[in-house]
């Protein structure tokens, strides 16, 4: 299994939703607010964990992203899954390093297959409702009501009200001066 900048990076994000998911799909926008990521990087991972089934998309001006499953129902390693792509793997019957004069690589092929078994198994019992536990646990403040999005309401401004002539007539009145009654 890889892991990169991307995977930890996905399971930021999945915590959040797991954290915020109850008051409704979560925006690209407020994660990306809240963890300093670029929107545009966040809408590639979750291109990929839609496609892995981890997460549903909501269009609209209060849409966003929730879990397409129960958190304690996701592991760690199927959000790793969802955003890692692995080269192509041997096929069977055939080795991965080749025992070939001069390459030493197939020497540690067990040891490294071994190591990833592990930490696969470690990563499949970590589920995300844990790590949105322990979130909640450290004293993540998580907002009552999600932020408003959209369109706003115009501030209500007071009329204005003016002196001022409203027409050509009223204005030349307003110039003769009061004594001069209209004729």
């Amino acid at each position: 299994m890889r892991m990169s900048t991307k995977s930890r990076f996905a399971v930021t994000a999945m915590i959040d939703i797991a954290l915020r998911g109850q008051a409704g799909p979560v925006s690209l926008a407020d994660i990306s607010a809240r963890h300093q990521i670029s929107v545009s990087y966040l809408e590639q991972l979750f291109s990929k964990l839609r496609l892995g089934g981890l997460v549903s998309s909501t269009r609209g001006p209060s849409g966003g992203y929730s879990l397409s499953r129960p958190d304690k129902a996701i592991s760690v390693a199927d959000i790793i899954g969802a955003i890692e792509t692995t080269p192509a793997r041997p096929g069977r019957g055939e080795k991965a390093f080749p025992e070939q004069e001069g390459s030493t690589e197939w020497m540690t092929q067990k040891l490294w297959d071994s190591l990833n078994a592990r930490m696969t198994a470690h990563l499949q019992a970590i589920s995300l409702r844990q790590l949105a536990d322990e979130q909640r646990e450290r004293g993540v403040k998580i907002e009552a009501a999600p932020a408003k999005r959209g369109v706003y309401a115009p501030r209500k401004s007071k009329p204005v009200q003016t002196t001022a002539p409203n027409s050509g007539f009223a204005l030349g009145r307003s110039l003769m001066g009061a004594g001069h009654a209209a004729v």
